[in-house]
């Protein structure tokens, strides 16, 4: 999909206050460390991550998305009547009906003849969303449309403690599926995009793909369908093969995306992958043949949040002052199912809201 008329207007970007550290997870773990002879310092050394943020208990995914969509339309260059669409896409959400949008359209005051409705597509769901509001917006339906997703890690990190304190079967071997678990991160954050014709000079949203390797679906699953705050859900990945084969799917799409867009790798400015963790970081770069030091990452900070873990990083970037007028931008999202939906963008006047400048 190409793009001639749309723009990123602004983003909200929020992140809890609370941070649990690495660190602090294993000492939670101590049963399960101690029985196993588990090294301390075990789950930053392999994932490269640090600390992660959790919203307080009880804290419903609709509740910090109305944040991050009032701070998006409050720096925006359009009214708030003039938003034609409202997508939900994170894969936490308040329910399973009505959609989680309803909730946050009706908080953030929305027009009433938007577009309402929630998208899930694991860690692609913002990604989706919005290529779906571009559409939308170029096809002449709305002139303006916000995606946003909040991801709530707290139920999941909870959970994975608890059930591995708990099971006095597990063995080193055993164990290992359930760290990816431990990686989670919580954050929130909304995309505002709009009509060229509203901010001229806005970041320019230019080339989409989508890739799909769905025979590996089964690499990474949750449990039974569950939402809300009080779900008690527990997550099982192949860490190794995913990392292989969603590698595999990533620079087969990549490779697509500079077809699609005719661009070179070197013209690419900055690039911003999911962010899952170190080893992940490099070998995807290393594997697409782009350099690290253009790389942006928030994992280290955030750990995997999921469906907003490529927004919120290109927010950090952005508030850290690290992106510049004209910079050309590669957005390589990859989520397990497996798919892959990337972006191209050239960074223009975006506003940035919210508390994302905490990480800066």
């Amino acid at each position: 999909m190409k793009f001639e008329n749309v723009v990123l207007d602004s983003i909200g970007a929020v992140i809890p206050e609370e941070i649990w550290s690495s660190d602090e997870i294993e000492a939670r773990l101590s049963p399960v460390y101690t029985r196993l002879r588990l090294p301390e310092g075990r789950l930053e050394l392999m994932s490269g991550i640090a600390k992660r943020r959790v919203w307080p208990s009880g804290t419903l995914p609709s509740g910090p998305s109305i944040q991050s969509v009032n701070a998006a339309v409050e720096a925006s260059s359009v009214d708030r009547d003039q938003i034609g669409c409202l997508i939900h896409a994170s894969v936490c959400r308040d329910f399973l009906e009505p959609a989680t949008a309803s909730r946050v359209h009706d908080g953030a005051h929305l027009p009433s003849s938007a577009w309402v409705y929630d998208v899930s597509n694991a860690c692609l769901g913002v990604i989706n969303g919005a290529v779906q509001i571009g559409m939308m917006i170029e096809a002449g339906v709305i002139e303006a449309g916000i995606v946003v997703g909040t991801e709530n890690s707290r139920p999941l990190l909870e959970q994975t403690i608890a059930s591995l304190n708990a099971d006095q079967s597990l063995t080193r071997k055993t164990v290992k599926p359930a760290f990816a678990s431990l990686t989670i991160g919580s954050g929130s954050c909304a995309w505002l995009l709009t009509h060229r014709k509203h901010n001229p000079e806005g970041t320019s949203i230019q080339t989409a793909i989508a890739e799909a390797r769905t025979q590996y679906h089964h690499l990474c699953m949750s449990d039974h369908d569950s939402a809300g705050a009080g779900m008690q859900p527990l997550m099982e990945t192949d860490s190794e093969e995913l990392m292989i084969q969603g590698i595999a799917t990533g620079v087969a799409a990549f490779e697509r995306l500079l077809s699609e867009s005719r661009l070179a790798r070197d013209q690419i400015d900055c690039s911003l992958c999911h962010q899952v963790g170190a080893r992940h970081r490099v070998a995807m770069l290393e594997a697409m043949q782009l350099p690290i030091d253009r790389d942006s990452a928030t994992f280290d900070q955030l750990g995997n949040t999921g469906s907003v873990a490529l927004p919120l990083t290109l927010a950090s970037a952005a508030a850290r002052g690290d992106l510049k007028s004209g910079d050309q931008i590669a957005m390589l999202g990859i989520g397990s199912g497996i798919n892959s939906v990337m972006m191209t963008a050239k960074w223009g006047r975006t506003a940035i809201a919210g508390n994302i400048s905490d990480l800066s």
